[in-house]
């Protein structure tokens, strides 16, 4: 769908609440978003100046604004051209958007079951969306709660400096073409392994499978955080000390085996973002839960069966496109 069908689409959901409330109202000024860069520079039309009329609504500079400023993009001053084409397909949108609307409810079709229902979901997903905005932002952790969070989780943000080395296996129900056999294999890595106890050995042994047909070792040291890893290597990589080896999965395909360069912890300042967001989130979480318990909700368990849901992420709050029943818990 191309972003003019979007813009559309948005409109003909916002511009069906603005026409019943013009109607009533007149041509009451809204409070409505700042105007968006581009119009700004080019004219700067009083709030109530009426910049639209279709049939017997009229448009002001303000409403038009609220509306449009979250879809129109911010254009390149020195780009008025394409400026002015894009202000007007977005001014011809809008105005067909009106039109359409206004011929909707001349025929009737607001009345029509579909129509109704559409717009009733429409109506509780704005309401829900409003309330959730709301206990997001009561959710919002202070310094204090992010430094709290960040002392006790500390391993949480522990990171590791390694080199791996992968070293292929041939037979023995393999699928690879190169490699060694798992015999061969298996003494390779336990000379590596040994080697690093006394000697600087272990790399010479370990280089001789860098960019061969036999393995691949890692060039320069990577950095990985916690949980970006695979399971295996994560608990190898952080289980050993600096300057050791240590061998992480043994399969019919490959045996892995990593090399501790370095370990360090993320400093508060560069995770506190995260932090936030995590700290955010068990907080709303908490207030959806006493909300829910408070709410008296009743499922009937032979249709949705029985057993607690799967827990959402609270930060998670999707557009309703089904009916609740399909959509919430």
């Amino acid at each position: 769908m191309t972003s003019t069908r979007v813009a559309f689409y948005f409109l003909l959901l916002t511009v069906v609440v603005r026409l019943g409330h013009a109607q009533d109202s007149g041509n009451e000024v809204p409070a409505g978003k700042s105007p968006t860069l581009a119009t700004a520079k080019k004219v700067e039309p009083s709030a109530g100046r009426v910049i639209m009329k279709v049939g017997g609504v009229q448009v002001t500079w303000a409403e038009y604004e609220s509306t449009i400023g979250d879809i129109e993009p911010q254009r390149d001053p020195d780009k008025a051209d394409a400026a002015e084409k894009d202000r007007r397909r977005f001014g011809n949108d809008y105005a067909s958007v009106l039109m359409l609307s206004q011929q909707a409810i001349a025929n009737h079709l607001d009345a029509s079951p579909e129509v109704r229902h559409q717009l009733e979901v429409a109506r509780l997903q704005i309401l829900s969306d409003a309330q959730f905005a709301t206990l997001m932002s009561q959710s919002k952790p202070s310094s204090d709660e992010i430094r709290r969070y960040y002392d006790a989780h500390l391993s949480d943000f522990d990171r590791v400096r390694l080199r791996r080395l992968f070293i292929w296996k041939v037979g023995g129900g393999s699928k690879n073409t190169r490699g060694l056999p798992s015999e061969d294999a298996k003494a390779r890595a336990a000379a590596i392994l040994q080697a690093s106890l006394s000697s600087d050995d272990s790399f010479k042994l370990a280089q001789v499978f860098q960019d061969s047909d036999l393995g691949i070792f890692d060039a320069q040291p990577l950095t990985f955080e916690r949980g970006q890893l695979p399971a295996v290597l994560e608990k190898a990589a952080f289980a050993i000390q600096p300057g050791q080896w240590a061998e992480a999965e043994d399969t019919p395909d490959h045996l892995i085996l990593v090399y501790l360069v370095a370990r360090d912890r993320q400093p508060l300042p560069e995770v506190t973002s995260l932090i936030e967001k995590l700290v955010q989130g068990e907080k709303m979480q908490v207030k959806l839960d006493e909300l829910k318990s408070k709410a008296d909700i009743w499922m009937d368990e032979s249709y949705f069966g029985s057993g607690s849901a799967v827990a959402k992420d609270p930060g998670e709050h999707r557009p309703v496109s089904k009916p609740l029943s399909e959509t919430r818990n």
